[in-house]
């Protein structure tokens, strides 16, 4: 009997993984892909090298094939390792400590998913500001991006998921009933969109330390030199430049 209730959870688990996988890397493909000319666009806004000269209005689905690429197992990744660690760690939790739980596993998915998603936004990110790079971008130069990344991503996660999980809840309380997928897309988006607003300074400094030289040394791309420069050069309106993630 006991082993026949360790197969039934480990077989959960292995459903709630496959799901987990699928649905995450569907969700960030279809995502990424409706919305990439505003992604590209975000891009040129927050480009140190300007908006018109890093492309204004034209080319909009130029570095699409990166992300297609990408996409799907960085996406798949995050939500596999979020679900897999709220899968773990809930039944052990009383209820109203679960938000923490969310913060955890959100943190954890963003920085493996980082391994993944850094040179992706990389090669993408330089594609959409029409830089030519005339040489293969070198390993370091690939994840240069990495700290700042992640420094934007998990303050991102740690506000996103909580609030798509409270936002879920309030709605489930208020009908009734479970949430339906359009009702739990609509609380993602509001979630999405509050997470944007705060974490754009750490954005801003992330698109142009990725759009940097490629011979630029360490001390140039710091995330501290960059968000300076943007504010001598722009002010408070710098920091703010268009920004967020388009999925999640």
């Amino acid at each position: 009997m006991l082993h026949d209730k360790n197969f039934e959870g480990n077989t959960d688990t292995i459903n709630v993984i496959l799901t987990s996988s699928i649905s995450g890397a569907l969700a960030g493909t279809v995502c990424d892909l409706t919305f990439f000319p505003l992604d590209t666009l975000k891009t040129r806004l927050q480009s140190q090298h300007g908006f018109i000269k890093s492309g204004g209005f034209r080319r909009l689905y130029r570095g699409l094939g990166p992300v297609m690429a990408g996409s799907p197992p960085s996406a798949a990744i995050f939500f596999i390792t979020y679900d897999g660690i709220k899968e773990v760690l809930q039944p052990h939790i009383p209820q109203q400590y679960h938000s923490f739980i969310h913060m955890i596993a959100a943190s954890f998915g963003e920085m493996v998913a980082c391994l993944i998603r850094v040179p992706v936004e990389v090669v993408k990110q330089r594609k959409q500001a029409l830089l030519h790079d005339r040489q293969r971008l070198a390993l370091r130069t690939l994840y240069r991006g990495y700290g700042s990344t992640v420094l934007r991503d998990l303050p991102f996660g740690f506000v996103q998921m909580p609030l798509w999980e409270y936002f879920k809840l309030c709605w489930t309380r208020q009908a009734g009933r479970e949430c339906t997928p359009v009702e739990g897309a609509f609380c993602g988006s509001v979630s999405v969109a509050i997470s944007a607003a705060v974490t754009t300074p750490l954005d801003v400094a992330k698109t142009r330390i990725m759009l940097s030289n490629t011979s630029a040394d360490k001390e140039e791309v710091k995330i501290s030199i960059m968000l300076k420069e943007v504010y001598r050069s722009c002010g408070v309106r710098g920091l703010s430049s268009k920004s967020g993630r388009l999925y999640h």
